[in-house]
Parts: structure tokens; C-alpha cells; sequence
């Protein structure tokens, strides 16, 4: 079953720089695959490029070998940050149209991220749109399977950079 989505222009300069399929609430499993690959894989070049041209500026710091962090970064940031990034998109989207929610979504994320570490925040950005448009393409099927599919997709964004802090001497 495919959930009815708005129209491409709706979306902006979004649904020219994303697949089509990102923008389809079917087969959650694979959507999950493509979504996760489209946050992780730009992130770490992203990561890459920040810490090549910008070394000297602030990179978040996290305790290395605890369980607890693991918790924190893979369950709880991800169930948390989405309860609010839903429902700020649910505000956004009485008055924008969804690619313009998207983008101010993503802004308001990478700032808040930019407040602990400046380097996180330029980082961060772009996960955040992905998760911010796959909230809204998902919340067309319902907002719990939203919340979950979102709550998932950054858990598992999250996942192995958890796993090398944990696994780290």
C-alpha cells in the first residue's frame, strides 16, 4: 500500500535532491536500508570534510567504553529526538509547506547540535533531513508508524558510532 504523498513541488529543491523512493510510505524494511545509507554515508564524508577544514573547531565529546552511552546515543537521543522533532513538524507543517518543514526542521536541529559542539551542528544537518522528511512521508500512514520508522532509522544512524565508543580501549 502506498501512502498518498503531496506533489513533488511541494517538497521543493527536496524532491529533486532525494530518490523518489524516499518519499514513499511503503516496505518499511528497505526504506529503512535506503534511508539509513542516505544519513550515514553523506554524514561520514561530512564528518570527514569538518574535521579536514575545520580541526580547530569544537567536536563533541563522549566517553569511550560505556554501556550507558550505548543506552543514551541508540535508544534514548533517537526516541526522544524524534517525539520532539514530530511534533515541531506538526507545528511547521500548519503553515509550510512539507520541503519548507523539512529544511527549517534540519536548521533548528543542526543549531541546537552546533550549541554543544559548533563542528556536531554542521554535521548533523543533514541526517536530520532525511529523518525530518521521512517523519512527514510516514505520518501519511499514521503518526505511531512515523514516530517508530523515525525512532528506528536514527537508532540505527546512531548504532555504529555507539558501537565504536563502547568498543574503543
Amino acid at each position: 500500500m502506498n501512502a498518498v504523498v503531496p506533489p513533488a513541488k511541494s517538497w521543493g529543491p527536496l524532491a529533486a535532491l532525494f530518490p523518489a523512493r524516499l518519499f514513499r510510505a511503503d516496505q518499511p524494511a528497505t526504506y529503512l536500508t535506503i534511508a539509513w545509507l542516505m544519513t550515514f554515508l553523506p554524514s561520514i564524508a561530512l564528518s570527514a570534510l569538518v574535521n579536514a577544514t575545520l580541526s580547530d573547531v569544537a567536536q563533541p565529546e563522549f566517553p569511550n567504553g560505556s554501556w550507558r552511552i550505548f543506552f543514551l546515543v541508540v535508544v534514548f537521543a533517537p526516541v526522544t529526538e524524534t517525539l520532539i522533532m514530530g511534533s515541531v513538524l506538526l507545528v511547521l507543517r500548519t503553515f509550510l509547506p512539507p520541503g519548507g518543514a523539512v529544511l527549517v526542521s534540519a536548521a533548528g536541529w543542526g543549531i541546537a547540535h552546533s550549541l554543544q559542539a559548533a563542528a556536531w551542528g554542521l554535521i548533523i544537518w543533514w541526517p536530520f533531513l532525511i529523518f525530518s522528511t521521512a517523519f512527514l512521508v510516514w505520518r501519511e500512514r499514521s503518526l505511531l508508524t512515523a514516530f517508530t520508522l523515525v525512532s528506528l532509522l536514527h537508532a540505527l544512524h546512531n548504532l555504529l558510532p555507539a558501537l565504536g565508543l563502547v568498543l574503543a580501549p
